[in-house]
């Protein structure tokens, strides 16, 4: 049996993701992890898409867009706190902060994220802004 864990939100960042936002890392089990992300105000991540992990994302604050394109099927929709969105195995995406607030998120990650291979870039509709 796994044992429970406890663990607060860290006061600063544990890692920058592939995508270019920071990263507080926090609790993971064997079919999945929770990570908090956050990208500063007016900053736009890499384009990337994922080999082998699927996420769902719980938007906590600020304002931005998101993109995710899976084959033919592209959208961009609004980012604000409340918006819950999924993004499946091999979707690609990219995601923007507007205003004067960092746009944070909880991210579930399953399986738990495996390394830095995991992620690779892809050709988004923004230009970064790291």
């Amino acid at each position: 049996m796994t044992e429970f864990e406890t663990k607060p939100l860290p006061v600063s960042r544990d890692d920058v993701a592939p995508d270019g936002s920071d990263v507080r890392v926090l609790l993971a089990l064997e079919r999945g992890g929770l990570a908090h992300f956050e990208l500063r105000p007016g900053r736009t991540s890499r384009a990337i898409a994922h080999r082998t992990v699927e996420e769902i994302w719980f938007v906590l604050g600020g304002r931005g867009e998101m993109w995710r394109r899976q084959g033919e099927r592209e959208q961009i929709i609004p980012m604000e706190a409340g918006v819950c969105l999924t993004i499946p195995v091999g979707t690609q995406f990219q995601f923007r902060s507007f205003g004067y607030e960092p746009l944070t998120a909880l991210g579930v990650t399953m399986p738990p994220w495996p390394g830095e291979e995991e992620a690779y870039e892809v050709q988004g509709p923004w230009l970064r802004t790291e």
